[in-house]
């Protein structure tokens, strides 16, 4: 028999799969050629309570699982294990899970209860035609047009909340605690073990594919990713969002507007990890009381990205230091790739109220630090614009590709706050609306207006339809076989 003793003190992992454990009771139960009243008989359970967990209709105490592991002499971890048992479980669990999802419960068909009379091959075909509905049912995630609108919704809900995400803090502080953590940047050995307390373990691999920062295999609880950094994406900030997906009860995105929510939420939950909010707060205030607020000192304190410690400081800055505050991150050209503002900053935006992918003011500070003698020191400027003076530090994030200036800014009574108010730069905007910058100077404009055919580069994020699926851009073939080639030897397909 096997001793269960020592495991009475575990807990029923939250992610638990009810119909995987049913089925491996059931598959343990029917290979000892045991009943269902000799196994109630043994745990001291009526047949019909046993039932409704074989068929993945109750959670179990600990205290039964135990009970059954010792009856089936087997461990808990095993009885506990997230891999089906057999191909036939698998299959029986993957039409079950078919049947809950509302486009087959659209279909208006009965519930089909599976039994053993039911050939694998019936099940091999009504899996397979679940997953061509889901796949026809994947459209083209978006159109340009429903791209810019999603991104305008998204950012117009994150400025009525100030950009904090109370209950994504709370999980990030669980998962703290979970592993001790008692201060100072997060190490990749807490890391680890944040990994690991959520049952998931991390690989490294050079091979993954070009679409993907990360491929998340929740049938073995693998999460592979390179080991190298992708601008503000570092190994433990993708680990960490692909995490985040899972804590946070992420399923397929139902469009591009659900896809961008959890992406931004995931973003949110592994920074709230890398840079926690009960040590990050007392370090911003007490920067605050000595006027001295630096997002540099902020991504130096807890050792991430200058990005990750301006998006950390948007979250904390209106809750928690009252202050309002607007970013932004785009290009040489100003671009913008990804702004937020509750501060009052008009940005351009197109008739559906979308920032991105338009063009900021030449004389608004990320565009100017590109043109400054040191453009990779912070640059701090005073502008002046119809709605008011703004104060802001730019700061050049190099990349592989190309580089990309990321703002940060605040009303000009709250500059007092901040290190690098006493700069001597300033500019005058008049945009949106105005001409300082749309327009060339006369002087220029009369001497090769008509004289000049440029060749216009389009900008591909902006103006392409966005990949069908419902992860834009992923090549789900790519994913499949990298997973394939990847999943651990002894395991059933």
């Amino acid at each position: 028999m096997s001793d269960v003793r020592g495991e009475e003190r575990r807990t029923i992992p939250q992610d638990l799969h009810l119909v995987t454990l049913g089925q491996r009771v059931r598959h343990l139960r029917r290979s000892r050629r045991m009943t269902l009243a000799e196994l109630g008989r043994r745990v001291g359970r009526a047949p019909s309570q046993l039932s409704l967990l074989e068929n993945g209709r109750r959670e179990p105490k600990l205290s039964l699982v135990s009970k059954i592991a010792a009856a089936l002499d087997v461990s808990v971890n095993e009885l506990l294990s997230p891999t089906p048992p057999t191909r036939r479980a698998a299959l029986e669990i993957a039409l079950e899970e078919a049947q809950r999802d509302p486009r087959y419960q659209a279909l208006g068909l009965p519930h089909l209860r599976v039994g053993p009379r039911v050939p694998s091959e019936v099940l091999e075909h009504l899996v397979a035609l679940y997953d061509e509905l889901k796949r026809r049912d994947s459209r083209p995630t978006a159109t340009p047009e429903d791209a810019r609108a999603a991104n305008a919704e998204l950012r117009r809900k994150m400025r009525e909340r100030g950009n904090y995400f109370g209950e994504i803090e709370r999980l990030a502080i669980q998962s703290l605690t979970a592993v001790d953590y008692r201060g100072g940047p997060l190490s990749d050995a807490h890391v680890g073990a944040i990994v690991a307390h959520h049952g998931f373990s991390i690989h490294y691999a050079e091979d993954l594919p070009g679409s993907v920062r990360s491929v998340t295999d929740l049938r073995h609880r693998r999460i592979y990713l390179r080991s190298e950094q992708l601008g503000m994406h570092t190994p433990k900030a993708v680990v960490l969002q692909a995490l985040g997906h899972v804590i946070l009860d992420h399923r397929s995105p139902r469009d591009y507007a659900d896809f961008l929510r959890q992406r931004v939420e995931a973003n949110y939950f592994a920074a709230a990890v890398l840079v926690p909010e009960r040590a990050a707060v007392p370090f911003l205030k007490r920067a605050k009381a000595d006027r001295d607020l630096a997002i540099e000192d902020l991504r130096d304190a807890f050792s991430v990205s200058y990005e990750m410690a301006a998006h950390r400081f948007t979250n904390l800055a209106t809750r928690h230091l009252d202050l309002r505050c607007h970013f932004v991150r785009n290009d040489e050209a100003g671009i913008i790739y990804k702004a937020y503002e509750n501060d009052g900053l008009i940005f351009p935006a197109d008739a559906s109220g979308a920032i991105e992918g338009q063009r900021m003011c030449r004389r608004w500070a990320g565009r100017q630090v590109f043109t400054a003698p040191e453009r990779f020191p912070s640059y701090y400027q005073y502008t002046d614009t119809p709605d008011g003076t703004h104060w802001c530090v730019a700061h050049v994030d190099p990349t592989r590709e190309r580089h990309f200036a990321v703002t940060i800014g605040v009303r000009y009574e709250d500059s007092r706050w901040f290190r690098g108010r006493e700069t001597r730069n300033r500019a005058v905007s008049e945009c949106p609306s105005g001409s300082c910058c749309q327009r060339p100077p006369a002087e220029l404009a009369s001497r090769w207006q008509g004289w000049s055919w440029p060749s216009a580069r389009a900008h591909s994020h902006v103006l392409a339809v966005l990949p069908p699926g419902a992860f834009p851009g992923v090549d789900e073939t790519d994913v499949y076989g990298f997973l394939e080639r990847h999943a651990p030897p002894s395991a059933e397909s």
